[in-house]
Parts: structure tokens; C-alpha cells; sequence
């Protein structure tokens, strides 16, 4: 990989986030007001300090004046960026490069997305014409192709594979009960999980992230000015985005249990922060959890687990709140929800107030390192994100 990464040279001093839900009395001007205010607060900056801002969003605005009109921002620089579901997590990256840069003293990158006022989940814009070759599948029709793969690759029968995954999705509703701005705030028995209606091949409704609107925000600085903000800021240590060449469903041999992408993104990341053993080096990891089966897959893709070993930690318990490597201890896309313009800033939030003791009764014990995850698009053509940040 040619990526150098900025280890330790930026720091996130600031985090707001708005609940996740069905905001029916506000539209996406009051959700970047919110969360952009409560980050202002957090880092103790007036407004007129932020040099810069990178707005992430995929279907509720066009161009930076999505974010200066509702701001009120003085003639500053406001980018539009978006990379499907990784759009709030690429709003980050380029933030934290162009402070690490020089080019200036304090950013924000922010996310929003208003999908309820939509009417529709998953990527709410249509794409450019293609060529043909394009599924024309659902997002839970693709993503369900992971779990009867996964299920016939490593040997699990059918009762075996419904209860790994409906153990995922119980984990990230207890989670999601433990949190005040989670969409989805109650825990839900595995039977129930297990019973869910069929949305696609063998995943329910409860296999499936929730749809909501929402905002979440950072300031970061360079790392020698972090504590003129905060005496608790959190510092990056690595920031990895690779988008693949698209052609896993048009190759034979690809079998639908790993994500490329997220492979080559998480090899770059652990690179850069030099990270040799994440299955006990990273804490604790915020992921991509789109549906059960990526959640699944997403563990051994990121080395939390050997080849075909996931479902067994599953199980087992690794990945819960008190495990030894809890995995989306706010809840997760399943019950935090998915703006897809906020998720990746919603993910980093979480490591804020975890790294910095604020999470409550999802506290975790003595967190080191810190690890995000996104992927936008489909199984075998995909973009995906991994940072990794710590104290």
C-alpha cells in the first residue's frame, strides 16, 4: 500500500451527535444545527474559530450550502463529500488530512441524512446509467447471500446459522437499550429475533438496520494543540479508504464470505497504526452491521477472528458488551439506526465517549484502541473505511 498515514498527528477534541430516529418535527437544517451545536460545546470553540468544513451526506442537500445556510457560516470553505455508506466516515478523513497538512488549525467534518422524509432505506439517490452488468437486487436480496455462503463454506446446517445470527442482532438490541440516543431503545428475546417476517432469502426484519434521520459531528485540530480544547481528547492513529474494482459478481470464483475491500482497508489501517494483533490489540470496534450476515463476515475480514471460527465467538459471547472484544456497543446500525450521511461520525462518537469514560452503562473497561468500521454498496463492489484512534 502507498498510504503513510497521520498517526498521532490529529486529534478529535469535539463530538456532537443527535438521537437516531424518526424525526417527523425536523428536517436536515434542524439535525446539523443540533449536532453541530452540542460539538461546538464539547470542544469548547466559538463557531467563528472552525476554519473549515466537510459535510457528508448522500440525499438530504447539495453542495456546502446544505450546512452554511442552516450554520450560518462566514464565507468558509464547506466541501460536499459522499461515498455511500461511508459518506459521514470520508467527511472525517478529509477533515483530519487537511489539518494534519497545515492548511488548517480547526475542522469539522459532520454528517446528516433525513430518510424517513424519503420514504426509502439503504442509497437514496439513483445511480448513473450502467452497463448491464449491475445487480438489480435489494440491498437485503444482495446482503443476504452472505449467510447460506458462509453457512455452506464452514459446514453450519440451517438452526445453527438462524441462531448466530440472531445472537448478533439480540447483542446490538441490548446494546441499543443501553443507549438514550439509539433508535431502537429495548432489548428484544432471541425467540422474537428468530420469528421475525422474511424480508429476504433467510433474513427477517430483525436481521435488518433500522431506518431513521440523524446528525453527528467532529472538530479536529492537530495533535500539539488538542489540549487547548479538552483534557481528554482522543488522537488518530490511522485512517484507511479503498474502494475496489467492483467485479466480485462477475468473477466465478467469488463466494460471497468476505468483503476485499474491507480486507485491504483493514491491512492498511493496522499498518498505519501499527496494529499487528487486532484481535487483541483493538478494544473494542463499532462495524458495519447493515444486516446480521455482515456483521458476521465483517469479523474475520478485520482479523477479530480466525477464517470460519466467527460464528463460534459469536456464540460464545467475544463480541458482547462484557466480552473480551465488544463490537458495536452503541448498538449498531441494527438498533442505533443508519442516516447514511451521520453513520461513520455516529461510529466515532461512540469511541469518544468510550475512550474519554462517557459511555455510561455501556462503559467498557479500560479501552486502549478503537476501532471504526463502514462499507457502502454491495458484496464483491464496495468502498470501505477503517480508522482506528485511541487516547
Amino acid at each position: 500500500m502507498a498510504s503513510k498515514g497521520i498517526r498521532d498527528r490529529v486529534a478529535i477534541v469535539g463530538m456532537g451527535c443527535t438521537p437516531f430516529g424518526e424525526h417527523w418535527d425536523k428536517g436536515a437544517a434542524d439535525l446539523l444545527i443540533d449536532a453541530a451545536s452540542e460539538c461546538y460545546r464539547s470542544a469548547q470553540v466559538d463557531p467563528a474559530a472552525v476554519d473549515a468544513y466537510w459535510l457528508g451526506t448522500m440525499g438530504s442537500g447539495l453542495s456546502g450550502l446544505t450546512l452554511s445556510e442552516p450554520l450560518r457560516i462566514q464565507y468558509k470553505p464547506v466541501t460536499h463529500v459522499e461515498n455511500f455508506c461511508a459518506t459521514g466516515s470520508e467527511a472525517l478523513r478529509n477533515a483530519c488530512y487537511a489539518v494534519a497538512s497545515g492548511a488548517y488549525d480547526l475542522a469539522m467534518a459532520i454528517g446528516v441524512e433525513k430518510l424517513k422524509d424519503s420514504g426509502y432505506s439503504g442509497l437514496v439517490v439513483s445511480g448513473p446509467a450502467g452497463d448491464g452488468t449491475d445487480s438489480t437486487m435489494t440491498a437485503p436480496a444482495t446482503f443476504s447471500l452472505l449467510a447460506p455462503a458462509y453457512a455452506k463454506k464452514y459446514g453450519l446446517d440451517e438452526a445453527t446459522l438462524k441462531d448466530v445470527l440472531a445472537r448478533i442482532a439480540y447483542k446490538n438490541h441490548y446494546n441499543g437499550a443501553r443507549n438514550p440516543k439509539a433508535q431502537f431503545r429495548k432489548e428484544v428475546p432471541l425467540e422474537a429475533i428468530k420469528a421475525s417476517p422474511k424480508v429476504a432469502g433467510c433474513l427477517g426484519i430483525m436481521d435488518c438496520s433500522g431506518v431513521s434521520d440523524g446528525s453527528a459531528a467532529a472538530i479536529v485540530c492537530r495533535a500539539e494543540d488538542a489540549h487547548r480544547y479538552t483534557d481528554q481528547p482522543i488522537f488518530v492513529k490511522a485512517l484507511s479508504f479503498i474502494a475496489g474494482p467492483a467485479e466480485g459478481p462477475m468473477r466465478q470464483e467469488y463466494d460471497f464470505t468476505s468483503f476485499a475491500e474491507v480486507v485491504a482497508s483493514a491491512e492498511d489501517a493496522y499498518k498505519q497504526a501499527g496494529v499487528t494483533d487486532p484481535r487483541h490489540e483493538i478494544s473494542m470496534a463499532e462495524v458495519h452491521d447493515c444486516f446480521t450476515p455482515t456483521e458476521l463476515v465483517l469479523m474475520e475480514d478485520l482479523g477479530f477472528s480466525p477464517r470460519g471460527e466467527a460464528w463460534k465467538d459469536v456464540v460464545e459471547g467475544r463480541f458482547d458488551l462484557k466480552g473480551p472484544q465488544p463490537v458495536n456497543p452503541d448498538g449498531g446500525l441494527k438498533s442505533f439506526g443508519h442516516p447514511i450521511g451521520a453513520s461513520g461520525l455516529r461510529m466515532m462518537y461512540e469511541m469518544w465517549l468510550q475512550l474519554r469514560g462517557e459511555a455510561g452503562p455501556r462503559q467498557i473497561d479500560h479501552p486502549k484502541l478503537g476501532l471504526t468500521h463502514n462499507l457502502g454498496g454491495a458484496p464483491g463492489r464496495c468502498v470501505s473505511f477503517v480508522s482506528i484512534v485511541g487516547k
